[in-house]
């Protein structure tokens, strides 16, 4: 008998064929000792089209949604270029992994696709296509060596067990589906900012979005302040000089100059004396291993012309290298069961380093900590050291090993200094402090040249008088925060906007947030959407900052239905994803949730005026304005048989008939000159009025909209006579 093994791409079945020694390769598989071992090419499937399950929905209207089908059905993918074709390379594949399958004396299926959500997906949505009948297997794996490939085939689970997955994987897999066809559709031919422009919508892509808006709002919002500080120069006896700023309560900032003016002269030729001394010894600790978001943050801000993209595909191209481990992980510690394996690789990596007699391999808690360990453990080297690799596979690499290697490394250590000093003159009500800094131990800094910069302090001791030589104010201006990077873009998505993204990445605030499922996207998808956000035209970059373009400002700004602007309601979403991975919740219910959020959504959008204003009509010469518009300002016109907005064509429906039955109803007209007062005051009076009864009064109209129906109607207020 004979299992087919089902790898997720060409390269990962050559690493499992490589594990077996299985050397003869056919069309789209290998063969050998037992095995069938096919690849897919990513997903060779993909959810059909809206107009797949109706030829109506080819052209997008308004009451063609919501549009929600009662079950998903897929399709083989369509052609990169021809989207109206099948791409023949899957089609070919899908044959000969069904084939293969069907085939007699094949007793069972290995999955050995990725062990994520995608990858669960990628081999699950071939086997409902197939109608697989026959035993599943899955197959676990972080790194695809030799040894890994060997000791996971000994250790295959039953595919079953990997229901919770695959339910988050569809779950994600449908309800972008259902938001992004029915809310892209509809903001499309709602919102016309540019001729032809589809206006994408997604869970992922507007909080990512509203981000950068956000920052770049704060920017041009700043309003630059400046504060001062006094900054003197001592000389002790040995006539060494050394720094020191002044503070006063615990502040050295000063909003007023003239408060540090007038010290200026109590200093000149005064004398100070050292009233405290503290040595502290310091620890500092290399940075935690990487995961894919850090990893990425640190190659786009080293590195000129990276994007998390980039690094991404770079990463997983060293993965099917059997040179790293898993990229798409959240993880910043190690699972405990990896000692060995770690070991292994440490012994492997540092041999013939200059500084091999300082590694030493450590299991602190710091490295190895199970607890601390989302789905997969962070990205390390493997025990084959890499040859051939390109220049961009060279950088990738190497910083993954040198955090690896700095795990091992020996603790840095510095002396730090803090001297406070009071002015020989009770005037001076404040006091100066100069803090030094001077290294004892490079320890894991030698592993990337890391230059500390030691400011060293001469020897002084308690007591003793120093020589002010010179004392000056200094302005010092508050600068406008920083544009978004991808590095600054990534922590806030990982985080879920926890103000965090300022914190240092190896802080328990960083770990605790990661850990508890609340992000924007996932490790896996993050950098895609970035990518995504600039090529639909929604960011723009300027060296390595972000920002907004005018299409990303206006559907930031005028998208009504804010719930996916807002990061913590999709920081919600995907938590109940991870939930769903965890077992934790129906994929029914998430569905169910996904679907009415998408219905009112649609609905609002439908309904909505808020973009009306961004477009500026320019009526025809010799025609007359009559005035505003009061939902749009743009000019109203009088037709043959009602006073209407010229922004008709655009969507806004504002219009007063001439033969309203309102207006009628008390014997008065609809004239061009009421019209005019009405937009011009938002009311128009009048007199002698009559009433079903016969009564005459005054009274003023309104005409206003109903916010529940979108629809305007008269408003009637009483004139005292």
């Amino acid at each position: 008998m004979a299992k087919v093994i089902i790898a997720e791409k060409p390269s990962v079945a050559k690493n499992i064929a490589d594990a077996f020694k299985i050397k003869t390769r056919k069309d789209g598989y290998f063969e050998g000792n037992g095995y069938y071992i096919t690849w897919a090419f990513g997903h060779l499937i993909q959810l059909y089209d809206a107009k797949d399950y109706d030829e109506s929905m080819k052209g997008w209207r308004f009451e063609k949604f919501p549009f929600i089908p009662e079950n998903f059905l897929y399709k083989v993918k369509c052609d990169s270029i021809d989207r109206t074709a099948e791409d023949k390379g899957a089609k070919k594949q899908l044959g000969i992994i069904k084939a293969l399958i069907d085939k007699e004396e094949v007793d069972g299926i290995i999955s050995a696709t990725d062990f994520d959500r995608e990858g669960q997906v990628i081999a699950d949505e071939l086997f409902g296509y197939f109608d697989v009948k026959k035993p599943i297997y899955r197959l676990l794996l972080n790194e695809w060596t030799p040894d890994e490939v060997k000791n996971g085939m000994e250790a295959l689970k039953d595919n079953k067990e990997m229901q919770p997955l695959q339910d988050a994987g569809i779950g994600r897999q449908w309800s972008d589906w259902i938001i992004g066809i029915n809310l892209t559709s509809v903001s499309t031919l709602k919102y016309k900012f540019e001729e032809n422009k589809t206006i994408n919508i997604g869970r992922v892509l507007l909080p990512t979005l509203k981000i950068i808006y956000d920052r770049d709002k704060e920017i041009e919002n700043f309003t630059a302040t400046t504060y001062y500080k006094l900054v003197s120069n001592f000389k002790n006896s040995g006539n060494e000089e050394f720094e020191g700023l002044y503070y006063e309560n615990e502040s050295e900032k000063f909003e007023q100059k003239e408060d540090l003016d007038k010290l200026l002269p109590l200093l000149k030729g005064a004398t100070a004396r050292i009233v405290d001394k503290q040595t502290e010894l310091k620890k500092e600790y290399p940075p935690y291993l990487f995961n894919l978001s850090n990893l990425q943050g640190y190659i786009t801000s080293k590195y000129k012309g990276w994007t998390s993209d980039k690094v991404l595909k770079v990463a997983q191209s060293l993965y099917e290298k059997k040179f790293t481990t898993y990229p798409r992980t959240a993880s910043v510690v190690l699972e405990e069961s990896l000692k060995d394996r770690a070991k292994k690789v440490l012994d492997t990596l540092k041999s013939g380093l200059p500084y091999e007699k300082d590694i030493k391999f450590t299991t602190s808690k710091r490295i190895f900590d199970s607890s601390k360990v989302e789905s997969h453990s962070a990205i390390t080297p493997t025990y084959i050291k890499p040859t051939g690799l390109s220049a961009d596979e060279n950088i990738v690499y190497e910083a993954i090993k040198n955090r690896f290697i700095m795990q091992f490394m020996p603790i840095a250590e510095f002396e730090e200094t803090k001297v406070t000093l009071k002015v020989n003159n009770p005037e001076v009500n404040g006091e100066f402090i100069s803090k030094g800094k001077v290294k004892l131990v490079e320890g894991w800094k030698v592993v990337e040249k890391i230059e500390s910069k030691d400011v060293i302090l001469p020897k002084v001791e308690i007591n003793e008088n120093v020589d002010i030589i010179e004392a000056k104010v200094n302005a010092v201006t508050k600068k406008p925060p920083k544009y978004h990077t991808e590095k600054t873009l990534l922590r806030v998505m990982e985080t879920c906007g926890k103000g965090l993204e300022d914190k240092d990445e190896d802080s328990d605030e960083m770990m605790q947030a990661i850990l508890s499922g609340f992000s924007i996207g996932t490790p896996a998808t993050r950098a895609e959407t970035i990518k995504k956000l600039k090529d639909i035209g929604y960011l723009k970059t300027k060296g390595k900052s972000l920002m907004c373009t005018e299409l990303g400002r206006n559907i930031v700004e005028i998208f009504p239905v804010r719930d996916l602007l807002d990061l913590e309601y999709t920081g919600r979403l995907e938590k109940t994803l991870s939930d769903i991975e965890k077992g934790k919740f129906a994929k029914s219910d998430f569905m169910k949730l996904i679907i009415d959020f998408t219905v009112k959504s649609v609905e609002l959008i439908k309904n909505d005026t808020g973009a009306l204003s961004r477009f500026k009509v320019e009526i025809p010469n010799g025609t007359e304005s009559v005035g505003a518009c009061p939902v749009c300002g743009n000019p109203v016109v009088e037709g043959e048989k009602s006073f209407g907005c010229s922004n008709w064509k655009n969507g806004c429906k504002f219009t007063i008939w001439k033969d309203d039955k309102y207006i009628r109803s008390f014997g008065k007209n609809v004239s061009k000159e009421m019209v005019e007062l009405l937009l011009k005051n938002g009311k128009v009076g009048f007199r002698n009025l009559k009433s079903k009864k016969g009564n005459t009064f005054s009274a003023y109209f309104k005409y206003e909209k109903n916010e529940e129906t979108g629809y305007f109607n008269w408003n009637m207020e009483f004139i005292d006579n």
